[in-house]
This record gives structure tokens, C-alpha cells and sequence, in this order.
């Protein structure tokens, strides 16, 4: 009886198992089916206006888009065995139009090493680019293109950028092309490690997303004016982190000309000569700031009368003048001096502060234009 118990149950509980199964699986039985209304669309709701700034995001996004473009570089690979030099594809990242002669903003990193790079614009053009110039110590390139008639981003300053104002940042991460990403200004006048061992300093962090292949592309504030040229980001898993950086308007607009007329760019000068590795071992003993060891005929440093070192009948070098601040800013070692530099544009008047014989010594001078 036990088992014959047993398997009636057993049968029971398959049958039960394979009733339900069909029921899932059939879904309503046919009566129900029969009888139940037509099953129809899901009535759209009506959407209420935009708030008022979801609206500008989007005006102003439409509004930049088309100044934005694709950047796709191939560097040349050579076969040693067959002696044999091709272009291959590289990479890809962001940029955007600078003036209406086809000049085109991006980093310095998106483009190095490669031996060409295809430019495509907003309306799905694609021009073959030269490059025009280089900057790795602001991380900046210009490319040039011939033809289209995208328009260029209209420009603001640096100086009024506030933390916690919004954000636009438009470009081509991983490839999905003309991204927009929102947020805010995070912090200003960060420093991050660029390539080369070169130190990035002045730079905008903002929290709107960046990842990689937004690098070149534009920062825009919620006018619409572009406010920085995105850079890097902080990122231990490689995507975004909410912590990206932004080189400032008022460097590209400083560099930029520069690579435009000349392919290069150079600080303003002062004129005087000096070795870091000097200065270094004069840091060692307790001596901060730059050491004057000459001073160039006709210069800044000339007209304002710095006083460079002299080397003695035995070989030993008595120093001069010793540049401590410039512009208000203190310089401790030779890179405070070349960012100082990098600060102010030729022909601008600038306050001078040196050490001479333990004073300290303040003129006024007007930097000279790169040599």
C-alpha cells in the first residue's frame, strides 16, 4: 500500500508540474481569449514643456555640434622583412573647428606617432588633415583640413570659470560619436602627469563624464563657449570616474595662434641663462630660486639690470642676482620660472623679484616675445 501510495502521489505531483508548465507557457486559455477586449497600445501620455534648463542643455548642444569633429589617426608600420612601410589604423579621438580656414583643435597626445589622420565632420564628411603644429607641454595639436564649412566654437576666458557652474563636454568616447556628457566645474588650477614626464598644471576638473576618445574634444559652458579642450581623466579601471581634466581656455587661446603661425609655441622670455642642474645643487644648501648665470644683450632681464654670476680667477662661481618671484608668483626651482612664464603674454609688464646680496630687489619689466 506504501508504495502504491507513493507513486499515486508522484503522478499526481508530475501531472500538477506539467499543468502549470503548459499554463505558463500558453498563457490565457482560449475562453478567456475569446472573451477578453482586444489587447491595443498603451495610450501615450502628453509630455509636459521642458524645464527651462534641459532646454539650453540641448539648444546649446545642437548649437556646438556641428563645430565638433571625429579624429581617426594611422600611424606607418614598417616590414622589416619585406621592406615594406605601411599606414595602419591607430586610434581615435576628438576635436573641434578653431576658424573658418579649416584648422582643427585636438590633444597632442591624439595625434602623436601617427603618420596621418582622417578629420569627419558633423554632416558625415571625412578630409584628409595635415598637421600644422605641436605642443606636448599643454598637450595641445593643430591639425588643418581643406574644405567643409563647419563653423567655429565661440571662445570665452578662463578668468570668470567658477566651481559649480555647468558643463558641457562633447566628443567620441570609445568611438560613439558626438557624446554629450553633463556636469560641473569640480575644482580649477589642478595639476595632472602628462606624457614625457611633462607636469599639466592650470587645469580645469570637471565631474561630466570623460573617457577615452573625448581627448580633444571641447568644454563648453552652459553659453555654449568653449572654456577648456579635454585632456585626461583619473581612472584606475580606465572609464570614467567622475574626475576629468580639462586644459583652460586661456592656454589654447595663447598656444594656438602660436602653432598656427609658426608650428611651435614658446613662452615669453626674459632673457636670462640658467641650469637646472645648478640649481638644484644650490637648492641643496639651503638656496631657493633661480640663479642668474647670464643675461642676454637687449633683453627684458638686461633693461631691468639683472646681475648675472661671475666665475672667480680659481673657478669658483659667485652668484648674482636670484629670481625669487615673478608676477607675484614665488619661484622656488627653474619649472616655477617656465610656468610663471607660461603665465603671461609677450610684451605684458610683469614685477621682477630677486635676491641680490640677501636683498630683495623688485623691477618691473616687459617680457620679450619668443625668440
Amino acid at each position: 500500500m506504501d508504495e502504491r501510495r507513493f507513486l499515486s502521489r508522484l503522478a499526481l505531483t508530475t501531472l500538477a508540474a506539467i499543468l502549470v508548465g503548459v499554463s505558463w507557457q500558453s498563457g490565457p486559455d482560449i475562453l478567456d481569449r475569446l472573451l477578453a477586449p482586444p489587447a491595443l497600445p498603451r495610450p501615450v501620455a502628453p509630455r509636459p514643456d521642458l524645464p527651462a534648463r534641459e532646454r539650453s542643455v540641448i539648444e546649446t548642444f545642437q548649437a556646438a555640434r556641428g563645430s565638433v569633429v571625429f579624429i581617426t589617426t594611422s600611424p606607418r608600420v614598417t616590414d622589416l622583412w619585406g621592406r615594406t612601410s605601411n599606414v595602419v589604423p591607430r586610434g581615435s579621438g576628438s576635436g573641434f573647428v578653431w576658424d573658418a580656414r579649416g584648422h582643427i583643435v585636438t590633444n597632442n597626445h591624439v595625434i602623436e606617432g601617427a603618420a596621418a589622420a582622417l578629420v569627419q565632420l558633423a554632416d558625415g564628411e571625412t578630409y584628409r588633415a595635415r598637421l600644422v603644429g605641436t605642443d606636448p607641454a599643454h598637450d595641445l595639436a593643430v591639425l588643418r583640413i581643406e574644405g567643409g564649412d563647419a563653423p567655429p566654437l565661440p571662445v570665452g576666458r578662463s578668468d570668470d570659470i567658477q566651481v559649480g557652474q555647468d558643463v558641457l563636454a562633447i566628443g567620441n568616447p570609445f568611438g560613439l560619436d558626438w557624446t554629450l556628457t553633463t556636469g560641473i566645474v569640480s575644482a580649477l588650477d589642478r595639476e595632472f602627469p602628462g606624457a614625457d614626464r611633462r607636469t599639466l598644471r592650470g587645469l580645469i576638473q570637471t565631474d561630466a563624464a570623460i573617457n577615452p576618445g573625448n581627448s580633444g574634444g571641447p568644454l563648453l559652458d552652459s553659453a555654449g563657449r568653449l572654456i577648456g579642450v579635454n585632456t585626461a581623466i583619473y581612472s584606475p579601471s580606465g572609464g570614467s570616474a567622475g574626475i576629468g581634466f580639462a586644459v583652460p581656455v586661456n592656454v589654447v587661446n595663447r598656444v594656438v595662434p602660436q602653432l598656427i603661425a609658426t608650428g611651435r609655441y614658446a613662452p615669453p622670455a626674459l632673457g636670462i641663462d640658467y641650469d637646472a642642474r645648478i640649481n638644484e645643487l644650490a637648492r641643496r644648501q639651503g638656496l631657493s630660486g633661480v640663479l642668474v648665470l647670464g643675461v642676454a644683450p637687449g633683453s627684458a632681464a638686461a633693461r631691468a639690470g639683472l646681475r648675472p654670476a661671475e666665475v672667480t680667477a680659481d673657478g669658483r662661481l659667485v652668484p648674482g642676482d636670484i629670481v625669487v618671484e615673478l608676477g607675484g608668483q614665488p619661484v622656488a626651482t627653474t619649472e616655477d620660472l617656465l610656468v610663471a612664464l607660461d603665465m603671461r603674454e609677450a610684451g605684458s609688464e610683469v614685477e621682477l623679484v630677486v635676491l641680490r646680496d640677501g636683498r630683495r630687489h623688485a623691477a618691473t619689466v616687459t617680457l620679450d616675445g619668443p625668440s
